[in-house]
């Protein structure tokens, strides 16, 4: 039997971690549209998108140092924009980071270094919460894809284009690629 190696899908070697923003998209398993409705254009919210909508906003009272900044849910997927802001450690905010990245992995199980939470344990977290609640009500289905999709925003205008692709997401949902009736 041959077992498939799946793709790595992050950075190698980056610290997901490190104060940045982070543009993050999240789906549900087989495009199956459990979070509402587009209506004229608009995202419409039943119960399962407002427990996402919740849990998503929980985020930044979760975690020290995360910020949120726009984000949309979608039928079948979420958008958002995380931000880690910079934590000041002494004695390591001065180093190279590619330094502080190999002290932080080393010695982050200590309790030694920096204690920002890294994007997948967000992640983690949001998909966990969202899925205990969702199951409350009944649905009782694998509800996310295995992984996520993350891009590091490294400047200004990739973040504003960055935006305007999450605002317009749901006028442009009839050919949106996570949009089952598209797929062929």
């Amino acid at each position: 039997m041959v077992i498939k190696q799946r793709k790595p899908n992050r950075l190698k070697n980056f610290d997901y971690s490190s104060a940045g923003w982070y543009f993050i998209t999240i789906c549900i398993k087989n495009r199956q549209e459990y979070f509402g409705n587009i209506i004229n254009n608009r995202m419409n919210l039943n119960k399962y998108g407002e427990i996402v909508n919740k849990y998503w906003l929980e985020i930044k009272n979760k975690f020290k140092n995360i910020t949120l900044d726009i984000y949309q849910i979608m039928p079948n997927h979420i958008h958002g924009i995380i931000v880690i802001k910079q934590k000041n450690i002494v004695g390591v905010s001065f180093m190279k980071s590619e330094m502080r990245m190999k002290i932080s992995k080393s010695n982050r199980h200590m309790g030694l270094m920096n204690q920002t939470p890294t994007i997948g344990l967000i992640i983690r977290y949001f998909k966990s919460k969202c899925t205990f609640e969702i199951h409350k009500y009944g649905l009782n289905n694998n509800l996310w894809q295995r992984n996520y999709y993350d891009h590091i925003i490294r400047n200004e205008s990739s973040l504003n284009n960055i935006r305007e692709y999450i605002q317009n997401n749901p006028k442009k949902w009839d050919n949106d690629e996570e949009n089952p009736k598209n797929i062929k």
